[in-house]
């Protein structure tokens, strides 16, 4: 078991924190810079780099890999397997589909369109709508780069649970009259899903890493950047007054500050990071990362036109009550990620 333990230990700080990128820009920063990494701004520079690099990196990978497994389930597949399976077993299956669909809210919106007009039961599609920009393959492993295993598989967990009660409750309310009339009147061509070749996967597989990245650039530049000083430029002090575990009401703002903001898992990881250098809780952390992912301010317009208000109202309530009593059980039993 240790030798196990060595092996797994070295595969994540070489391959997934790429410890060997983090002394490779220490010595750009200190050696060719000048710079001491100790100090505000080498350490921002170092923070920038580094952090850009490597999520760049993990990022191209990961979604390659992801979009090849993604290229066995298209939206007409997908369909085909979730119009078969009904209640419980459909909301988790409809979770479980989200984690390899999609990487932003905005983007899963359009496939959710499809899935209504195919008549697919409402809960599902809700289901697959919370899971699809919250948890997926790419962002548990960039997770554990981060955050470690324990933190890693808890925020996919809690990720997919929140998704299967939120489609479940959304469908025992029966709310199917407020989706807007014309999305139940598109029409919906069940295709035949042509069988893709291997050739044909990886060049569908380049072509899903370029578009992502084209689309999520900025947002993972300007996280970075505000990670940077946030790690580097913020007091302890101001951190822990204002999201640190003095003040009880800190998972309640870190989802409503979450909110509004735009942008995947990927532009929020650096934020992350450097809350949790700053010592704040890891159930704030998550609840921000969830809010920012799940029910971002764009997704939630988009959402508007094809759902009424009052379905609207009912999944932000939904998904914001479980985003909060996430945040404070994972504070409550932080200790078990330490």
């Amino acid at each position: 078991m240790n030798i196990l333990a060595m092996i797994f230990g070295w595969l994540n700080d070489q391959l997934l924190k790429m410890r060997w990128l983090s002394e490779l820009v220490r010595l750009l920063v200190e050696k060719v810079f000048g710079l001491p990494v100790s100090e505000r701004i080498g350490g921002s520079i170092h923070f920038f780099i580094y952090d850009t690099i490597k999520i760049f990196i993990l990022l191209s990978l990961l979604i390659f890999v992801i979009s090849y497994i993604q290229s066995y389930f298209p939206p007409e597949r997908t369909k085909k397997i979730l119009g078969k399976i009904k209640g419980i077993k459909g909301n988790i299956l409809g979770a479980l589909l989200g984690t390899i669909t999609p990487f932003c809210s905005c983007s899963s919106i359009p496939i959710f369109i499809g899935f209504t007009s195919a008549g697919l039961p409402l809960g599902i599609t809700f289901s697959f709508l919370i899971s699809s920009p919250m948890v997926d393959l790419a962002s548990l492993m960039l997770l554990i780069s981060f955050f470690g295993l324990k933190i890693a598989i808890a925020y996919v967990v809690v990720g997919l649970i929140l998704a299967v009660i939120g489609g479940t409750l959304i469908e025992k309310f029966r709310l199917e009259k407020y989706v807007e009339g014309y999305v139940r009147e598109i029409e919906n061509v069940d295709a035949e899903v042509p069988e893709m070749t291997r050739k044909e996967r990886i060049s569908y597989s380049k072509e899903q890493v370029r578009d992502i990245i084209k689309r999520v650039w900025l947002y993972v530049l300007i996280g970075v950047g505000i990670g940077a000083a946030i790690h580097n430029w913020i007091p302890q002090s101001f951190i822990e007054n204002v999201v640190g575990g003095n003040n009880p009401f800190a998972v309640m703002l870190a989802t409503v500050v979450g909110i509004p903001m735009y942008a995947d898992i990927f532009g929020t990881l650096p934020i992350a990071e450097a809350l949790f250098a700053k010592g704040v809780d890891v159930g704030t952390i998550v609840s921000f990362m969830m809010a920012v992912t799940a029910l971002s301010l764009p997704s939630i317009i988009m959402l508007r036109k094809v759902v009424k208000p009052k379905l609207l109202a009912i999944f932000v309530s939904i998904v914001s009550a479980g985003i909060i009593i996430i945040g404070y059980l994972f504070n409550a039993f932080s200790y078990i990620f330490v």
